[in-house]
């Protein structure tokens, strides 16, 4: 078995913690990485508001009943 020294210099170890992944696991977070987070506009964020202020009040329905107030079957 070969054992390996990794020296690590002391102003890199005060940074906080490391870590060591292997290098392909480390390619996969950079791609996943590229993808662009979603920031809701104004509208998104008020409608988001307004339903948690109806989830809060209890003005929900369960899917049954909104299924049979839409008509739909499944």
């Amino acid at each position: 078995m070969n054992d390996y020294v990794i020296k690590i210099p002391k102003n890199l170890a005060r940074l906080g913690d490391l870590v060591l992944v292997p290098r392909k696991e480390y390619e996969s977070y950079l791609e996943f990485k590229k993808f662009k987070e979603f920031k809701p506009a104004l509208r998104q964020k008020n409608a988001l508001k307004s339903a948690e202020l109806n989830l809060k009040k209890g003005k929900t329905l369960s899917i049954n009943e909104l299924t049979r107030k839409l008509g739909v079957a499944y």
